[in-house]
């Protein structure tokens, strides 16, 4: 075993003497990753805190899980013992809603208003859970992964549109729509020129040689 396993089931051991079986640890890439329920989220990253040493506060971030919910992911390090901790839970779809990390990590602060503005996960007891990115009236958590990517379908990408297409008035490829986005919505494309198909504009190339 090697000293990063070594270290990582001692933490893991420490983590199962504190939380029983309300947790779950596993080993990843060197690092140990948490899963915690959602009632327990500031306790664990208490203990990771006081107890574990790790007094330095990285990130914190959502993923869309669909009809599992959101999981949110804290990652904290150990700037004397050198660990890294992923500590995970997550919450319902229907009811978003989980205790705000500020008060164990300020640094938290950000990264939570982030989360709230991006996926629309509530964050009880935050002290300024405002939007902190988008612009004043934007509507919907563009993270979701139900909100539709429609900005290059609503307004025309400045400049070419297309690898290969300048100012020289060539024909543009079919349009594509981002991921996501229903084939109806948006304004109509233009028709592209019948008889000039990508295949007749390469055979033109070839005869031009």
């Amino acid at each position: 075993m090697t000293p990063a396993a070594e270290r990582n089931a001692r933490l893991a051991a420490a983590w199962a003497v504190r939380f029983d079986a309300q947790i779950h640890t596993a080993q990843s890439l060197g690092q140990l990753t948490v899963d915690v329920g959602h009632e327990d989220w500031v306790a664990a990253l208490t203990f990771a805190r006081d107890e574990l040493g790790c007094g330095f506060f990285d990130w914190l971030t959502a993923v869309d899980e669909l009809d599992e919910g959101f999981g949110i992911v804290a990652h904290v390090y150990s700037l004397e013992e050198g660990h890294h901790l992923l500590i995970r839970t997550r919450v319902p779809r229907a009811e978003p809603v989980l205790a705000t990390a500020t008060g164990v990590y300020r640094g938290a602060n950000w990264h939570e208003r982030e989360t709230f503005e991006m996926f629309g996960v509530v964050f009880e007891g935050h002290p300024n859970l405002k939007p902190l990115l988008l612009p004043d009236g934007f509507e919907g958590h563009p993270l979701r992964k139900e909100f539709v990517l429609a900005a290059r379908v609503a307004k025309p990408w400045p400049g070419a549109k297309e690898p290969g297409e300048g100012a020289g008035g060539a024909p543009s490829r079919r349009r594509m729509l981002p991921p996501g986005v229903p084939d109806d919505w948006g304004p109509a494309a233009p028709a592209a020129p019948r008889g000039r198909a990508e295949g007749d504009r390469r055979e033109d190339r070839g005869h031009g040689d």
